[in-house]
């Protein structure tokens, strides 16, 4: 069974868990997730790794007031509170994923490799949609104005889940019930506060030492795909993993692959 706790940073609780023993591995969430959408790679760590996952600000069982806040001070609370001083990898999907590059900027000695899924970078180049997808942004924008979070939930689901470039409905089951019920959490959240972290991650890809393998799904939205190699050549040791049947949340599609992936990685960063 999995421990749990509750690590404060400024006026936030953050629900944690931990699993597993051997090195830190850290989870990081994405925007329309919270910290279940790694309940396979937490349960898969046994004594390959030290799984560590938390619910950030507005998702999940994490409780918090408005505030400015820093996601990377939030993260290293975390890691005090469970790895203490110890270096940790992180993996991060998606914002998961600019929050794993923000802090390996800002505190290189507590990073020792980096896994980004389908990552968003600040500072990366802007966006470029075909008219189809332009319609189906259109339909969230209009979604979110209206504030029919029931709606936008659905059309997160079509665009991130079944993926932009897939049918909708690709996606059913467990995995997409899942998905709806961490999304509506999110959806539904009050405001956290102003967010105070540097921007410009991608700018500094270079100043990133450690190593770092980047995974992206051929069904993901064509500049996240982009974005992804732009990444991992710009990372000075860095290698890149496409999946070929996946969207933006490779980990909870194809969990025994993601997995594998990301023991390699670990092995590979001893």
């Amino acid at each position: 069974m999995n421990a749990a706790l509750n690590v404060v940073s400024g006026a936030a609780v953050l629900a944690t868990e931990m699993a597993g023993s051997g090195a830190p591995v850290v989870f990081l969430h994405a925007n329309i997730c919270d910290r279940r959408m790694w309940h396979a790679q937490m349960q898969s760590s046994a004594t390959d790794y030290q799984a560590i996952s938390y619910d950030r600000r507005g998702f999940g069982e994490t409780r918090a007031a408005a505030e400015n806040h820093s996601a990377v001070a939030d993260l290293i609370a975390v890691m005090d509170a469970t790895a203490g001083a110890a270096p940790a990898i992180l993996v991060g999907c998606s914002q998961g994923a600019n929050i794993a590059l923000n802090a390996a900027l800002k505190h290189p000695a507590r990073v020792r490799g980096l896994v980004l899924i389908s990552p968003t970078v600040n500072g990366a180049p802007q966006a470029v949609y075909t008219p189809e997808l332009r319609e189906m942004l259109a339909r969230q924008q209009q979604a979110e104005a209206s504030k029919d979070l029931d709606q936008l939930n659905g059309i997160k689901a079509r665009l991130f889940l079944d993926g932009a470039l897939a049918p909708e409905g690709r996606v059913t089951g467990h995995v997409r019930r899942l998905f709806l019920e961490m999304n509506a959490i999110a959806l539904a959240a009050s405001p956290a506060g102003t967010p105070c972290d540097d921007g410009r991650a991608f700018d500094r890809l270079g100043e990133i030492s450690v190593p770092s393998l980047v995974i992206s799904g051929k069904l993901d939205f064509p500049h996240i795909q982009e974005r992804a190699r732009l990444v991992a050549n710009l990372l000075p040791v860095s290698q890149a993993h496409t999946l070929p049947d996946v969207a933006h949340l490779p980990g909870l599609e194809q969990p025994d692959i993601v997995t594998g992936l990301i023991k390699h990685f670990v092995k590979r960063c001893a």
